[in-house]
């Protein structure tokens, strides 16, 4: 064979296997040997672990082996994390959302005992990291493992129940006296929240029909125009 053929063979055999080895990697992409994500997680808490938390409360058969229901938190024993915690609450504004306290405003309340995701210490965490759909951004990439423990810390820290109930939280500012809307027997109209009298104390029924003096006439109290007359007329 001559040294030309030899090449041509030499050519041919590596562009088959340069193809063979994409084809198989489309139809196994299990198999890719490349870099293992996953593998680069260097967090407090085994990621095998954190993949098992369960974002819901509702297990086949009552079953939960083999989930991480009740992962407890890394940091619990750290006489200090909840105080780096609550710098971290502050430092990345996450009372822009929350408010401070965590008494909740654009993003859920956090000082309470209701939750959307579970209240577990690795579901807190997840929802830090990988964020939720409701709007809560994933910070995964941006904090540091230490500091996301640090802030499930705080968080859990201002959902303590602090005794058999929670207290209520009183703004500053005195709250607008409820009102509601002023009887259809006595004004008609599509937009009946553009009419309202103030709501009389025990349920009673004042029947005054003190509209907001701001407030347009409904279409049936306007006064009727006279009707346009033409210059022929």
């Amino acid at each position: 064979m001559s040294r030309f053929a030899w090449i041509v063979a030499v050519l041919t055999a590596i562009i088959v296997i340069v193809v063979g080895l994409g084809i198989s990697g489309i139809i196994m992409p299990g198999h890719w040997s490349g870099p293992n994500l996953a593998s680069a997680y260097n967090g407090m808490v085994p990621a095998e672990r954190l993949l098992r938390v369960p974002v819901t409360g509702v297990y086949p058969g009552g079953n939960t082996s083999g989930l991480e229901a009740n992962m407890e938190n890394p940091l619990k024993n750290d006489p200090d994390a909840v105080a780096r915690g609550m710098k971290d609450f502050a430092n990345f504004n996450c009372s822009g959302c929350h408010m401070p306290n965590g008494g909740g405003g654009m993003g859920p309340a956090l000082s309470n005992d209701t939750w959307i995701h579970r209240a577990s210490p690795g579901n807190i965490y997840l929802s830090i990291a990988q964020g939720r759909s409701a709007g809560m951004p994933a910070y995964g990439a941006m904090l540091p493992d230490r500091t996301i423990w640090e802030l499930v810390t705080y968080i859990q820290s201002l959902s303590t129940r602090p005794s058999l109930t929670f207290g209520t939280t009183t703004s500053t500012a005195p709250d607008a006296l409820p009102r509601e809307q002023v009887p259809a027997g006595q004004i008609e109209s599509s937009t009946p929240w553009a009419f309202t009298e103030p709501m009389p104390p025990n349920g009673e029924k004042n029947g005054a029909g003190d509209q907001r003096p701001d407030a347009p006439l409904p279409p049936r109290a306007q006064e009727p125009k006279p009707p346009l007359v033409s210059p022929a007329q």
